[in-house]
């Protein structure tokens, strides 16, 4: 994909509402309680093209597994990635689900062996909004079958043409 021209995208981020409005003020006047800020899932169009996927080392989102992960079948994606390299692809719709608490399904492939990629779908793959904004990829099947475990290194990227998550161990700490 980097051998063509940059997608023209549009960007997901949140508004952040600091000042209430009028009628908002004598509300919490009223009933004597404070102002809270509120935030807003907005799309803007973004100003730089998407970030270029190349196809030699396509893997935007690279970690380390960590304890937790191995445990519960799930990889955390920080939320600065998550927005930058995966939802800014998505629909609005979808990605407010997302952002509003509910899981969405994605399929993953698992291209770590080139020649035999292995497709993971269905309500077992989920992506989810943790506690703190970051995400979290629920895929149990793929930490079995890899055999995951404490420091492996992976990489991640959302192939727009596909609509789907590529998925890479790239190191494994025990063979």
């Amino acid at each position: 994909m980097s051998d063509q021209k940059p997608l023209i995208s549009t960007k997901k981020t949140f508004f952040y509402n600091f000042f209430p409005s009028k009628d908002e003020e004598e509300a919490c006047n009223v009933n004597n309680t404070p102002w809270v800020p509120t935030r807003e899932l907005v799309e803007i169009r973004d100003l730089y093209p998407a970030p270029i996927i190349y196809l030699d080392n396509p893997w935007q989102i690279k970690k380390k597994i960590t304890g937790d992960e191995v445990v519960l079948g799930k990889v955390v994606i920080p939320f600065f990635e998550t927005f930058e390299y995966i939802l800014r692809y998505w629909e609005m719709d979808v990605t407010q689900s997302l952002v509003n608490g509910c899981g969405v399904c994605v399929d993953v492939w698992d291209v770590t062996e080139e020649n035999d990629p292995k497709k993971y779908e269905g309500e077992g793959v989920c992506l989810r909004k943790l506690y703190n904004d970051d995400y979290s990829l629920s895929i149990v099947g793929l930490f079995n079958d890899c055999r995951l475990d404490v420091g492996d290194e992976i990489g991640l990227y959302w192939d727009p043409r596909s609509s789907t998550l590529m998925f890479k161990l790239l190191s494994q700490v025990r063979p």
